[in-house]
């Protein structure tokens, strides 16, 4: 490196496609003087929260700097006010994921040698391109390479001599802009990273921004037969699907909008409905009290192409199933494309439809005329022959729910259950009457949404969602 270099400027950004979601970093190097670039650090780091990202792309800037001269000053610029605002020490780091990310950052240099300024995320288009090179690379199932990157041919926009050269460590000239720029984007970035300067954490976010967890409409998710396995070819045609993989997305509001900026990601349930059985046709009652039928050939085709349109969202952070076959099927087609384990929570059971079970509505009609219609009346009547009523089943599907919350607090966790338990937590989130389930259409393999937030809140963002199956 020439000795007339008296300053490294390192910008870096990070994103995170969920949030926590896919994460990438991307960092450069450039010649404070000429603005040329010296160096550029990009990784793909696999599930992560958008700050999370931010850190270790500013870790790996750091020490790309470092390598060439640990002598020059370095200025950091970056359009995260967190990140900034908290290196420069004047917000304290809060969240348990951030504070040894920091503590790294700061080791790199010792005291004084390093200084931070906050530009405007236009300004920072050369690390953003490298974190999206990055995320694109993962989505392909491979690591970014120096070799391929063409995020040094954008041209780079010119900045005035006070943004140029800021002063040094002064974030709080920036703020007003942050400010500004989030108002006018609604609180949202656009491409790649998520919303702050909430400090999300590397646990918990459908993605920093919330996200439902489930792969949207408009994600990029590659068109059939791009990448595809064999087993997803053969799905496709098994149910004579011709279109992308697509799944409607619900995203979380902008703030104002039902959630207030500073409650944190909520914690978001992914309901998938299992696929069809031999019994799904004919609808007949098939809960937890009958011959517990696997999945038809129909039903796994169906659980194969669910779990490619949630791998190409990349949001589930963990799977909770029905002990049911059915169930149980479903999620570990899932689960093996996530490389994420089950685990089986006897509560998201199906009802115990007593001696109902097997039977279509039509033979139940015709068989205990009496029972039927008392149970459709009430929520406290039980199916003939000791099945459970839906109040029971909302209790301890109620249960689950807050065990879940709780335990899995600010994660996004694919539930994969039935018909009432999914109705269930639907009509719970809205408010609804038990009736309403009457009036609700839950398709085999279709995925539904909640968001549960701190103050005890729930938002239903999606729900009998079926696009990833045609």
């Amino acid at each position: 490196m020439p000795s007339s270099v008296r300053e490294f400027v390192v910008e870096a950004d990070g994103g995170s496609r969920g949030n926590p979601g896919p994460a990438g970093y991307g960092a450069v190097v450039l010649d404070a003087a000429t603005g040329g670039t010296l160096a550029e650090a990009a990784e793909y780091i696999g599930v992560a929260t958008n700050n999370v990202a931010e850190y270790r792309g500013l870790i790996a800037g750091l020490r790309a700097a470092h390598a060439l001269d640990p002598g020059v000053p370095v200025r950091v610029r970056m359009d995260s006010k967190l990140v900034v605002e908290q290196m420069s020490g004047r917000w304290k780091i809060k969240h348990p994921d951030m504070k040894p990310l920091a503590a790294q950052a700061a080791a790199v240099y010792p005291p004084g040698r390093v200084t931070y300024q906050w530009i405007p995320r236009e300004r920072n288009k050369h690390a953003d391109r490298l974190a999206n090179e990055a995320m694109d690379a993962g989505k392909r199932g491979e690591q970014w390479s120096a070799a391929d990157s063409t995020a040094d041919l954008g041209e780079r926009s010119p900045l005035t001599e006070v943004e140029e050269r800021g002063e040094p460590g002064d974030a709080a000239a920036g703020a007003a802009k942050a400010r500004a720029a989030l108002a006018s984007a609604g609180g949202r970035r656009t491409t790649g990273t998520a919303p702050e300067p909430s400090e999300s954490g590397g646990s918990a976010d459908p993605g920093a921004s919330p996200d439902s967890g489930v792969p949207a409409a408009d994600s990029g998710v590659p068109a059939a037969g791009s990448g595809a396995s064999a087993a997803e070819t053969k799905a496709r045609a098994d149910l004579r699907a011709a279109r992308n993989l697509a799944v409607s997305a619900a995203k979380a509001p902008a703030a104002g909008w039902g959630a207030s900026a500073d409650m944190g990601p909520p914690t978001t349930f992914v309901l998938l409905r299992h696929g069809e059985t031999p019994l799904t046709p004919s609808k007949a009652f098939s809960g937890s009290g009958g011959t517990d039928p696997s999945l038809s050939e129909v039903g796994r085709a169906q659980a194969v192409l669910t779990a490619g349109a949630l791998a190409a969202r990349g949001t589930v952070q963990a799977i909770v199933s029905s002990p049911l076959k059915r169930c149980r099927e479903t999620a570990q087609a899932v689960a093996d494309r996530l490389g994420l384990d089950v685990r089986v929570d006897d509560e998201l059971r199906e009802t115990h439809f007593g001696a109902w079970e097997g039977l279509t509505f039509g033979q139940v009609r015709e068989r205990y005329p009496d029972d039927l219609t008392a149970w459709l009346d009430s929520e406290d009547a039980r199916p003939t022959g000791g099945g459970e009523s839906f109040t029971e089943v909302t209790e301890r599907v109620a249960r689950a729910r807050d065990r879940l919350v709780e335990e899995y607090a600010g994660r996004t966790v694919l539930l994969v259950t039935h018909v009432t338990p999914v109705k269930t937590l639907v009509r719970l989130a809205l408010g609804a009457p038990a009736k309403s389930m009457f009036r609700m259409e839950l398709s085999a393999a279709a995925l539904s949404a909640v968001a549960y937030f701190k103050d005890g809140n729930a938002s239903v963002r999606l729900f009998n969602e079926t696009a990833h199956l045609r």
